[in-house]
């Protein structure tokens, strides 16, 4: 079976220790707070782009609306441990629990819909939360956000020091990832991409399609809560900006530019665009004088050639060459045959 699964999905072993090589060398390397606040954004963002990626690149549904995930987990450990003083990691759980449930609740009569409809939906999920944190001021703060939110601590040691809460966001992303992967090599996995290329198809096997969509759409929806809560308590400070529809569109954006078809682009997207978007302000306002809607123009214009020319996104890329330089081994009947009927459902 190991055979089987390293010649439908490739190994994971190489990428995964140097992923966390990766992790472990950068800060011997980055000295400067400002690039370190950026890896740890990239590892938060990375959880939400890697649900993303089982919604849109495995299962075929898209989402304008994951900003409002973001901000429910952001939003119920803030309002929990600055109003009740909850521990943050309850409020984190409940957090997670209750975006999985919403999620789920929404998830059955919007995934009925198709297409642009659905991203209507989604975004509209994302309008809605937008105004009830906007007009909740008693919980949320309002318009002013809502501040002095409590750093977590992890077996006492606060995770206040930049470097501590490096590597615990990252061992987080990396637990993702390791979930995403061997939900894309499961059997619901295959599920997912058979749903991808044909709805109806994958119905007449049998198939419930209509709750492996709510699923992954409302675990996609804790991974962005996970992420919500996380930046919570790293930022101590959240306010509505944060949660709006273009967040959600930069989400879409780095599962896009990265490769939607595959985790390993959701986390590359993420690092691409958050390193471009620093780029783009810099030199924006630096040599320009300009900033704020310039950098959302940018994006319209990178996704736009991203789809022209490279639709399989940058992880396509990096792994053509990859591909081409590794030995191929001769498959045997028996495997073949193995083979063709996992990729069945």
């Amino acid at each position: 079976m190991s055979k089987l699964e390293k010649i439908l999905y490739g190994n994971r072993l190489k990428p995964i220790l140097f992923l966390v090589g990766l992790i472990l060398i950068l800060p011997l390397v980055v000295k400067s707070p400002y690039i370190f606040t950026i890896l740890i954004l990239i590892g938060i963002y990375s959880i939400v782009s890697l649900g993303l990626c089982l919604l849109i690149g495995y299962a075929g549904q898209i989402s304008l609306g994951h900003a409002a995930f973001f901000g429910i987990g952001a939003y119920t450990s803030g309002v929990l441990t600055t109003s009740f003083e909850l521990s943050p990691w309850i409020a984190l759980t409940i957090g997670m629990v209750t975006t999985f449930f919403i999620a789920y609740i929404i998830g059955i009569p919007i995934l009925k819909l198709k297409g642009h409809f659905l991203a209507l939906a989604t975004l509209g999920i994302n309008i809605i939360f937008y105004i009830l944190i906007l007009g909740l001021n008693q919980l949320t703060g309002g318009a002013a956000g809502l501040i002095g939110i409590p750093s977590l601590s992890l077996f006492g040691v606060p995770l206040t020091d930049k470097l501590f809460f490096y590597f615990f966001v990252w061992t987080a992303a990396v637990l993702v990832l390791l979930l995403s992967l061997n939900i894309v090599r499961s059997h619901v996995g295959r599920v997912l991409r058979s749903i991808h290329d044909s709805e109806i198809a994958t119905e007449t096997l049998g198939v419930k399609v209509e709750n492996y969509k709510v699923a992954i759409f409302a675990l996609s929806a804790a991974f962005a809560s996970l992420a919500g809560s996380m930046y919570a308590h790293y930022i101590t400070f959240v306010a509505p900006p944060t949660f709006y529809i273009t967040k959600s569109i930069l989400f879409l954006i780095m599962v896009m530019v990265g490769g939607a078809s595959s985790v390993w682009g959701a986390i590359l997207g993420t690092t691409v665009i958050m390193f471009l978007n620093e780029i783009i302000r810099f030199v924006g306002h630096t040599y320009f004088g300009i900033s704020g809607e310039v950098e959302i123009v940018v994006y319209g214009l990178i996704i736009i050639l991203i789809m022209m020319f490279l639709p399989k996104g940058l992880i396509h890329v990096i792994s053509k060459p990859i591909q081409k330089i590794k030995p191929k081994k001769k498959v045997s009947v028996k495997a073949h045959k193995d083979m063709i009927s996992q990729k069945g459902v």
